[in-house]
C-alpha cells in the first residue's frame, strides 16, 4: 500500500509517499480501508521534528474515515464493510492514517456520520475529541463564561459549538475577518484582540496564547491548553491543564451523533490526493486555512 511518511525533518518537501506492507489486525483491532484522512498541525510538527524521532521513519495522520476491511479476533461489534471513523493517536509511529489502509484498536472506532461524506467525516475525530476532552478539564456548568481562542480554527470551532450546547456563555477570539464565522458557530461575543483581565470563568486556549490568555481568567477559574504539558503555571488559584487527546470510540460516537443532528459543523478547506501529500503540507504552511485539508487515497 501507499503511505505518506517522513524519514528526515524539514519543510513540506520531506514528505514522501512510499510503498509498504499492509498490516493485519491483531486481536482487538480492525483494519480500515481509508477513504479520507485530514491533515493537522500535529502532522506538520512531526514533519519538522518538533517532537523528535530522528533516524527513523515516521508516519503521518491521526484521523480516518473509511470502511472496515478486516477484523482481528475480539474485534468488537465491527464487521467488514462497516463505514466508520476513528482516531489513531501518536506522534512517533511508523505509519499513520495518511495511507491506503490503517489498523486501529476497535475501541477507537465509531460508525461514520450519515449526513456527511467521508471527506467531511475525516475532519471530526482529532479536533472534536480534543475540544470535548479540553472542555472536560474545565468542568464548566451552565451559565458560566468561557473564552475560546482560535475560535475560527478546527478545534476552536468545535469547542465553541460544544460549549454553547452545554449552556455556557462563549466569547470567541479570532482574527477580525472571522467574526461572522465565529458568531455563526454560536459565540455570543467576539473579540479580535485582548479580553478583560480576570473577566471570565475559563479559557480554552486553542490558539496556544499561553500566559496572556491565562490573565483573562478570574481568580479560581480554569484554563485548558491543547498541547500536552505546555500549559502555563497556575496563578491566582486558576487551575491549569492541557488535554492529551485519547482515542475513545464511545465519545466519538456521541460527536458523530451531534454532526447528524446539526449541532457540530464539519469544515473542509480543500482536498488533495494522497500522492500530493507534500503539496497539502505546503498549503497548511501558508496559513489562513479555515477548515481542514483532507487527503484522499
Amino acid at each position: 500500500m501507499r503511505a505518506a511518511v517522513v524519514s528526515r525533518f524539514g519543510g513540506p518537501e520531506v514528505v514522501e509517499v512510499v510503498e509498504t506492507a499492509v498490516r493485519e489486525p491483531a486481536a482487538g483491532q480492525v483494519r480500515i480501508k481509508v477513504a479520507a484522512a485530514s491533515l493537522n498541525p500535529a502532522d506538520a510538527g512531526v514533519r519538522s521534528g518538533v517532537f523528535g524521532g530522528a533516524g527513523r521513519q515516521l508516519g503521518l495522520g491521526w484521523d480516518v474515515a473509511g470502511t472496515v476491511d478486516a477484523v482481528g479476533d475480539a474485534g468488537g461489534a465491527w464487521s467488514v464493510g462497516d463505514e466508520v471513523v476513528a482516531l489513531d493517536p501518536g506522534l512517533l509511529k511508523p505509519l499513520g492514517t495518511h495511507a491506503e489502509y490503517v489498523v486501529v484498536d476497535s475501541g477507537a472506532v465509531a460508525a461514520a456520520p450519515r449526513t456527511v461524506g467521508a471527506v467531511a467525516a475525516a475532519t471530526l475525530p482529532l479536533n472534536a475529541l480534543t475540544a470535548v476532552q479540553a472542555l472536560d478539564l474545565l468542568e464548566l456548568v451552565p451559565g458560566q463564561s468561557l473564552v475560546v481562542t482560535g475560535a475560527a480554527g478546527a478545534v476552536g470551532g468545535y469547542a465553541v459549538q460544544l460549549a454553547v450546547r452545554l449552556g455556557v456563555s462563549v466569547t470567541g477570539v479570532a482574527r477580525e475577518g472571522d467574526e461572522e464565522l465565529v458568531r455563526s458557530l454560536g459565540a455570543g461575543e467576539f473579540v479580535s484582540g485582548e479580553v478583560g483581565a480576570g473577566s471570565v470563568d475559563a479559557v480554552l486556549d486553542a490558539a496556544v496564547l499561553g500566559e496572556p490568555a491565562l490573565a483573562w481568567v478570574r481568580d479560581g477559574g480554569a484554563y485548558a491548553g491543547v498541547i500536552p504539558q505546555a500549559q502555563p503555571g497556575s496563578v491566582r488559584g486558576v487551575r491549569t491543564g492541557a488535554v492529551e487527546v485519547s482515542a475513545d470510540g464511545g465519545r466519538l460516537a456521541e460527536l458523530v451523533r451531534l454532526v447528524d443532528e446539526g449541532v457540530l459543523t464539519t469544515r473542509v478547506a480543500e482536498t488533495f490526493a494522497l500522492d500530493d501529500a507534500a503539496k497539502a503540507h505546503a498549503r497548511l504552511a501558508e496559513g489562513g486555512v479555515r477548515g481542514r485539508l483532507v487527503l484522499v487515497p
